[in-house]
């Protein structure tokens, strides 16, 4: 089992950035991703790493996100952010350590941190 804790969450002006950090409680050889869900709206993937430090991003983030990893931890720093990239924000693990961003695919959750874009 795999316990998540996510921090870095706040609020900030469209344009600015923000830097989320995601801690395993054990280093795991999963993929480590991050998703967002907006009040309404479905859980959508944004960014994921695999073990060894490959990346896959949603094509609403790219060239405005970038995850790195580090064994048990993960960081996710978002640029020129927009209203839209407002929700809370999920550290997930699992995946086989594929780089997918479909929700079903991991199997250990954060509770989340929230992230205000105005």
């Amino acid at each position: 089992h795999v316990q998540l804790v996510e921090s870095g969450g706040g609020s900030v002006q469209a344009g600015g950035s923000l830097r989320l950090s995601c801690a395993a409680s054990r280093s795991t050889t999963r993929s480590m991703a991050w998703f967002r869900q907006a009040p309404g709206k479905e859980r959508e993937g944004v960014g994921v790493v695999d073990w060894i430090g490959n990346t896959n991003y949603a094509d609403s983030v790219k060239g405005r996100a970038t995850i790195s990893r580090d064994g048990a931890r993960n960081t996710l720093q978002m640029d020129n952010l927009r209203p839209e990239d407002t929700g809370r924000y999920y550290c997930a693990a699992g995946a086989r350590g594929l780089l997918t961003l479909i929700a079903n695919d991991f199997d250990y959750w954060g509770q989340g941190t929230q992230v205000t874009v105005s």
